[in-house]
């Protein structure tokens, strides 16, 4: 039966992604990809799974496995999933006990029997209790939230380790706040879709994939926009943020964001400074060997019209030369550089001069080469979504 505590993560749609996230906060040493959507980890600390799934971006559910049954067994199965549901309704207060099901990865778990034998079972105790089912093979975090799964019932996840002949029976602790990141995407008072917006869940990926060592740390964004990568990193708890783009229009657009950002969360005891500068005299206005992270999403050429990509390319890897020459000055050693660079489809990849630095392979070794991460060919990590002409590279380099 179980040993150290197990826990699960579901991924989102980036399956390296997500990975490579995790990776970067946990030891993903003992852990294995049981589903394109389902990591199982054994952590030798004890997470605070509402506090984890607000600091990660690729992450929808956080969660803990309760028991291990004989994969052949149903009866089994039954008895324990009565179990969890009965030991969290006994830790809620008096009234109706609402539970329900997601399954992940190849399974022939029969939900709706499995829904009605825990109904059964509560009647008999004279508990009023609601099946709560989804027209979606697994619940989403609105189902979970709206049916307050989290706070007054429980949903049970089900998924098979066929390697160890298990069925993992486990318990969501938290889901992806899903509000919250709508708001500080679509809310945000000062927009500008012409440009390209990067997604608040990228940004928290990419703050993540930084692996700073405190909150006092010096992070830059040198090519601002609307300013998502530093309103993450206030969120997160980001004390120093420097932040610069050659546009008046995007750093007027960040000073108004972080402005609402900081109102609507109560935000304090920051040192945030922004200026219009050009990235190619970043080590003009920075001190050499100062900076701790610098995390950002450069400008990515342009997304319409008709498009000379041979003269695209060229610009954007003299520009991105230009920039990562001047992250060398200002970057401490061994710090990171976390980057986004296009991917045109159908064109080759961008290859901007990185000297000084060495590329970093997200991946951890024990996860990368299962049969659900798709790698890409330089250790960097593609994300976009379908019908999509531009993808996003991400790149993490670390200064030598």
């Amino acid at each position: 039966m179980l040993g150290d505590m197990k826990y699960f993560f579901i991924l989102g749609t980036n399956t390296a992604l997500s990975i490579a996230e995790l990776g970067a906060v946990f030891d993903l040493s003992k852990s294995k990809l049981l589903a394109p959507d389902f990591l199982l980890a054994e952590l030798d600390l004890e997470i605070n799974a509402e506090t984890l799934i607000n600091r990660l971006g690729g992450t929808i559910k956080v969660g803990v496995i309760r028991d291990e049954v004989n994969i052949n067994s149903n009866p089994d199965l039954v008895k324990a999933v009565i179990k969890l549901a009965a030991k969290k309704k006994d830790s809620v207060a008096d009234g109706k006990f609402n539970f329900g099901y997601s399954a992940y990865g190849q399974n022939n778990f029969n939900k709706k029997d499995l829904g009605i034998k825990v109904k059964n079972y509560f009647n008999e105790k004279k508990v009023s209790s609601r099946f709560v089912v989804s027209q979606e093979k697994t619940l989403s975090s609105v189902v979970i939230t709206q049916n307050k799964l989290l706070t007054r019932g429980i949903e049970i996840v089900l998924v098979n380790d066929n390697e160890d002949k298990l069925t993992l029976v486990g318990e969501t602790l938290s889901t992806q706040p899903f509000k919250d990141l709508s708001r500080r995407d679509f809310g945000r008072p000062a927009r500008d879709d012409l440009s390209g917006m990067l997604p608040p869940k990228i940004a928290l990926i990419m703050l993540n994939l930084a692996q700073v060592k405190s909150m006092d740390s010096v992070l830059v964004d040198p090519f601002c926009g609307s300013g998502t990568v530093l309103s993450e990193a206030l969120l997160l708890g980001y004390k120093n943020l420097f932040g610069s783009d050659i546009s008046i229009k995007a750093v007027e657009d960040t000073r108004t964001n972080i402005s609402w950002l900081k109102e609507l969360y109560n935000i304090k005891d920051f040192h945030l400074k922004l200026l219009v500068k050009n990235v190619t005299n970043l080590s003009k206005f920075i001190k050499s060997n100062y900076v701790d992270a610098i995390v950002t999403e450069p400008y990515l050429g342009p997304q319409r019209g008709l498009l000379n990509f041979k003269v695209i390319n060229k610009n954007l890897e003299d520009l991105y030369s230009a920039a990562i020459s001047e992250f060398h000055k200002v970057l401490k050693n061994g710090a990171r550089v976390v980057m986004i660079w296009p991917s045109f489809y159908g064109q080759r990849p961008i290859t901007p001069s990185y000297r000084g630095f060495k590329i970093i392979d997200m991946l951890p070794a024990n996860l990368a080469e299962g049969p659900f991460v798709n790698k890409n060919a330089r250790p960097t990590i593609i994300y976009g979504r379908p019908g999509q002409k531009v993808f996003r590279e991400i790149v993490v380099l670390e200064k030598m």
